[in-house]
């Protein structure tokens, strides 16, 4: 919703004590001084943040300077929080950042404001001094090319020479000038559009997206760490599909993504076709964003405890599994004249891709692609279990195999319910009820997430004699898949018994005997 403020409104939010601050410093200076971007974006949609970007015409490092100085000295008087500032001169840029008793930590970038013009193969700019207008015509988008000055002569008062306030009222993505000239001179901008118009619902004219696509090779000059950081920006979106969607449309997604381009369309045969698979696995998405966003609205509603933080974003993560669940599906399809298109075993070579698909998009190659390569792998079985019926053993091979991660995998499994027939999804989610409720009785019992085997590879070799080798893993295994599928108790005498008998038939037996 677009708050339309009078300039006397606008004043009234930059309550900030940063804001007089600058400004008193700016006409110390006597120089012009602007908070633009997102900050003056966000603050017209009701959500302004502390992550303030102002732009001054002459040297932001020099008012930036002066800032931070009036700060320290304040901070000397009332014993309060010194800024920290740190300087780029390279790219003629400060930020000041520092600690407020009542608003937290603010941070407050500073740069001159410039003209560029750029060289056809790179997206780094050659870069002049230059007026206000000059830096509002560098920026990607009309939503975030206003101004609001803060000097005190004019304070508040907003500088919008291509409407991006008609735009944000509008809901419309555009750019301040010939948007083939603005994404050809930073590509990057062509992710900036979708990403904003995936964030805020917004659409993007048809005169832009259609430069997107002329422009689409362009996104080769762009650094992998730049493009991943605005796909991550897309995955975190209320709805991550519109994202997903546009870049598939104008044709980026062929590029930056092909593994997942290649999910896209409906192949026919005999008059039988499978459904469009980019599709559904757009819908997934969406499907594990609507189930996190109601599980951190109960849990926001439920008194907290003290829980140890995972080791990384698995929410973002999930979105990742959701998103490359169902590549393999690409190299598994095929005909078959009895049962028509089949996919089998594209999750273990879906699981195969991902480690390389993180490489190429400069994701972690740490703990998170483990994540992420095993819910691909495991993605079919929880969906096996409520289809087939549930045993035991397979339930215990699920929480074995998922560990900590058994409510992604959950959570994940039932978003792949994307059926159009109600009665099919509803059969599905009503035996994932019960295979939910089977895993509790069955942790109940014994906690098979952070399961090991009562005995372990050491005491095998110690017990029999043994080098590490081949028989070593034949008996670990054997023990392991003897509990769990019901064969031998989970305790360390039943194990042990179990061991002496398979080690007979390899020929071994206890030293000592």
């Amino acid at each position: 919703m677009i708050k339309k403020l009078t300039q006397n409104e606008v004043v009234c939010h930059l309550s900030l004590p940063i804001f007089d601050i600058i400004s008193q410093e700016a006409d110390n200076l006597q120089r012009e001084c602007y908070v633009v971007g997102g900050y003056v974006r966000d603050l017209y949609l009701g959500c302004p943040s502390k992550d303030i970007d102002c732009v001054t015409v002459g040297s932001g490092i020099e008012l930036a300077e002066k800032v931070a100085k009036h700060i320290n000295n304040l901070a000397a008087a009332h014993k309060s929080s010194r800024a920290h500032l740190s300087v780029f001169r390279n790219f003629g840029t400060a930020q000041v950042k520092y600690f407020d008793k009542k608003y937290g930590t603010i941070e407050v970038e500073f740069v001159g404001a410039r003209k560029e013009s750029y060289s056809h193969d790179s997206r780094k700019p050659v870069v002049e001094d230059g007026t206000l207008q000059d830096d509002q015509n560098r920026r990607d988008l009309t939503i975030n090319d206003m101004a609001i000055c803060l000097n005190r002569s004019r304070f508040g008062e907003l500088v919008d020479p291509y409407q991006g306030m008609q735009d944000l009222e509008e809901g419309l993505i555009r750019t301040p000038l010939d948007p083939d000239i603005t994404f050809s001179d930073d590509p990057l901008r062509m992710l900036r559009a979708i990403r904003f118009a995936c964030r805020f619902g917004f659409k993007i004219v048809p005169e832009t997206f259609e430069a997107i696509a002329r422009n689409r090779e362009r996104i080769k000059i762009i650094s992998g760490e730049r493009i991943i950081d605005e796909l991550n920006k897309i995955m975190l979106c209320h709805k991550p599909s519109v994202g997903w969607s546009l870049l598939q449309k104008c044709g980026l997604l062929q590029i930056i993504f092909p593994e997942l381009q290649a999910l896209s369309g409906i192949e026919t045969k005999e008059g039988r076709g499978h459904k469009d698979n980019f599709v559904h696995t757009i819908t997934v998405l969406d499907n594990v964003v609507r189930a996190q966003e109601q599980a951190a609205e109960e849990k926001a509603a439920q008194p907290q405890e003290n829980q140890e933080e995972p080791p990384f974003d698995k929410v973002l993560y999930l979105r990742w599994a959701a998103i490359m669940h169902d590549l393999g599906k690409a190299r598994a399809k095929a005909w078959d004249d009895k049962i028509g298109w089949t996919f089998h075993n594209h999750d273990y070579l879906g699981s195969r891709m991902v480690m390389g698909i993180f490489r190429r998009l400069k994701l972690p190659l740490g703990a998170e692609e483990k994540f992420v390569e095993k819910m691909v792998a495991l993605h079919m079985r929880p969906i096996n279990l409520a289809d087939e019926g549930i045993t035991d053993s397979a339930i215990r091979r699920v929480l074995f195999e998922a560990g900590d991660d058994i409510e992604e995998l959950m959570t994940l499994c039932e978003a792949d319910i994307t059926s159009k027939i109600a009665e099919k999804v509803r059969r599905f989610l009503d035996n994932f009820k019960v295979v939910r409720q089977k895993m509790a009785e069955i942790q109940a019992k014994d906690d098979y997430r952070n399961w090991t085997p009562p005995v372990d590879g050491n005491e095998i070799m110690q017990r029999y004699g043994l080098t590490p080798s081949k028989p070593v893993g034949i008996l670990r295994e054997a023990q392991k898949d003897a509990i769990l599928d019901g064969l031998c108790d989970n305790t360390r005498e039943a194990a042990l018994a179990f061991l002496d008998q398979k080690a007979a038939e390899l020929g071994l037996k206890p030293i000592g005997q």
